[in-house]
């Protein structure tokens, strides 16, 4: 806010006058066109101090798009279309946090970002779920996104995603073995109540959801709140 108010403040008048300036009891006189060079140079660097947040969350929005990381015509981190604008103010729920929206298409949870439109969350959630549902689910992620990067206890399955793509789950264990911070920039995270792979029991119900999200996006959103 500050930036706008000062890059609108200045008005330029004659420019073959010499202008007055009083700062803080201290007159400094300038031939107007000295002063508007100096005042150039102080929008210019009032414009870089200005910029970097703004860089910083085009730079990262327009990284994480380019993974297309994709379910039911949503992306994450791509603007919303006018139409599934539309579906989002039909359908609106309420804000998971400040400076965001919420809204539902059919079975589909999305979060978007209210400066920029650009989904930050995607999300389905069933409870309860028969054991069919649940590898339905888990089929049709499969097939958007291919061999899951790692898979837990045979309920919790993860596709990691950096500047290169999905992550494979050699290069995840290899990290891990190493002790090298791999650098995420996307997950999908299915969990499940019950076991995917193990036909061994009882097909009982239970719950399922998967989310995506990336945790460097939504760690920038929530500094830009405080």
């Amino acid at each position: 806010m500050f930036c706008s108010r000062f890059l609108s403040s200045y008005r330029p008048q004659n420019l073959y006058v010499s202008h007055v300036w009083d700062f803080g009891g201290v007159t400094f006189r300038f031939h107007m066109k000295t002063f508007l060079t100096i005042i150039t140079a102080v929008i210019l660097s009032v414009g870089v101090a200005c910029s970097p947040k703004a860089d910083e969350f085009t730079d990262l929005f327009t990284r994480v798009e380019n993974l297309t990381i994709q379910r039911h015509d949503y992306t994450l981190a791509k603007a919303l279309t006018d139409k599934q604008k539309k579906t989002a103010q039909r359908n609106a729920l309420e804000a998971a946090s400040p400076g965001t929206y919420k809204f539902k298409d059919n079975d589909l949870y999305v979060v978007a970002d209210q400066a920029s439109d650009r989904v930050l969350v995607i999300y389905e959630r069933y409870e309860p779920a028969s054991i069919e549902k649940i590898r339905e689910l888990v089929g049709a992620l499969f097939f958007d996104f291919g061999e899951p990067t790692v898979m837990a206890h045979d309920k919790t399955i993860y596709w990691a995603f950096d500047e290169n793509g999905k992550i494979s789950e050699e290069h995840y264990r290899k990290a891990k073995q190493e002790g090298r911070p791999l650098k995420t920039l996307a997950t999908v995270k299915l969990d499940s109540s019950q076991k995917i792979m193990d036909q061994s029991g009882p097909l009982e119900s239970g719950n399922v959801y998967y989310i995506i999200s990336s945790e460097p996006i939504l760690k920038l959103i929530n500094t830009r709140e405080k």
